[in-house]
């Protein structure tokens, strides 16, 4: 198992940012690889199961495991066939703009192929 942690910083308010991570229906919008989310309810919460569909045509399972407002803080689970990640996003207030953080852990090779679009990704996310 490995584990990677990633960081990026932007103009975009905390709350902002805050509320594109946990807000389902904003993941387009900023994760360049999901087409669209099937989960209960709009926003991320503890026990919440789904599916994250991506390009081309991949279906990828995720289970909440927790969710802290306070804290800014979410983890889950993400299943695709055998390969399983567990992912930790977290975000903080940074002077006028915010930083945010994801820690993925799981099989090294499936690490590293993440962990390109995810870097992508999180610099979208801080976008104001």
């Amino acid at each position: 198992m490995a584990e990677l942690t990633l960081r990026a910083a932007g103009r975009a308010r905390a709350d902002l940012v805050w509320s594109r991570y946990t807000t389902y229906r904003e993941w387009p919008r900023w994760s360049p690889q999901i087409v669209r989310v099937e989960a209960p309810g709009e926003r991320v919460a503890a026990g919440a199961r789904g599916t994250v569909r991506s390009l081309p045509g991949i279906a990828v399972a995720f289970r909440v495991e927790s969710v802290d407002e306070e804290r800014r803080r979410w983890v889950w689970r993400v299943r695709l066939g055998p390969v399983r990640l567990r992912l930790t996003h977290e975000v903080r207030a940074l002077g006028d703009g915010a930083e945010t953080s994801l820690r993925i852990e799981g099989p090294a090779l499936a690490v590293a192929a993440y962990a390109p679009l995810a870097r992508l990704a999180l610099h979208r996310l801080l976008r104001p």
